[in-house]
């Protein structure tokens, strides 16, 4: 049997999480001696559609199996054409609709891996209630309303706050730049100085981060210091950044949602070795890191030496 080829399509190299996926990718490859090609859309929907249709129209070029992480919608059409071809197709963290009808004349395999995205919200919207109490008000950083990842993320995290805590959203997307960004855009504002911020919370790492960067370039250094003493949250929780920024007390917090693209390649693998479809749809658990246990004791503590 000729090696199993695998082209990934991801949004950016410009985020840890992305990232990760394609190590992700690359490991289990190797474990199944396989190729995978990585390729990167620079967070682009049009670009992300034509770099997939030169894969399916070039016969030279198809491989065995397309896996997807869309910038935007599912991208339907594209994936009926790489079906219709012959190809394998997965679909990412994203929620789509389509691949019931796909899977009922495909012959090859057709699935999706995702997040509980929602369920990560409803963490977020927890670690909130343990820093700030029943009220408040958080800095809350959202990725790009195209995708539902960020849609599922915010309605979770709504569902679980206390009810009495104020949210303030900025906008980015997903990258370190951009929350360093909408946190500047936001500092500039005199309206900034009147709300009276006690966390901030972004939808991943990445943008956390970025806010944090922009923190910590404050001129005044009385508020600077202010700003840095508020706890900051984020979401993905890889070990090498996450959760490793919650150890170093850059972040307060983070949401751990493990990289999916290795998975999703295991289960083709497994598919095409049975001649059988995988799941149709696998949906991967998100936790605390830390506990919310843990949160909800440091914030005790911290009630009780005030």
């Amino acid at each position: 049997m000729n090696k199993l080829n695998v082209v990934v399509s991801l949004i950016t190299d410009d985020n840890d999480y992305q990232l990760e996926q394609a190590a992700s990718a690359q490991a289990a490859a190797l474990q199944l001696g396989a190729n995978v090609q990585i390729i990167y859309s620079g967070n682009d929907a049009v670009q992300q559609t034509q770099q997939i249709l030169t894969f399916i129209q070039d016969p030279s070029k198809r491989p065995d199996a397309i896996l997807a992480e869309p910038v935007g919608t599912g991208m339907a059409q594209i994936a009926k054409a790489a079906v219709d071809a012959g190809i394998a197709w997965a679909i990412i963290n994203t929620n789509v609709d389509y691949i019931t009808q796909l899977r009922q004349h495909a012959l090859v395999p057709v699935f999706s891996v995702m997040s509980d995205h929602e369920a990560i919200g409803k963490i977020q919207g927890q670690q909130i209630g343990a820093f700030l109490g029943d009220m408040g008000c958080v800095l809350y950083i959202e990725g790009p309303s195209v995708r539902d990842v960020a849609k599922l993320r915010t309605k979770g995290m709504l569902s679980t706050k206390p009810q009495r805590v104020d949210v303030k959203s900025l906008k980015g997307d997903w990258t370190q730049n951009s929350g360093y960004q909408a946190m500047k855009s936001w500092l500039s504002l005199s309206t900034s100085r009147q709300l009276h911020v006690g966390m901030i919370a972004g939808q991943n790492d990445d943008m956390a981060l970025g806010a944090r960067r922009a923190l910590e370039e404050l001129g005044n250094l009385a508020e600077r210091d202010a700003w840095l003493r508020l706890p900051i949250t984020g979401c993905d929780g890889l070990p090498r950044s996450g959760q490793e920024w919650v150890r170093q007390k850059r972040m307060a917090a983070t949401v751990i949602s493990p990289p999916l693209v290795g998975d999703a390649i295991q289960l083709l693998a497994s598919a095409l070795a049975a001649g059988s479809q995988p799941p149709e749809r696998t949906v991967v658990t998100p936790s605390s890191f830390p506990s919310l246990k843990e949160l909800q004791k440091v914030r005790g503590q911290a009630a009780q030496t005030s």
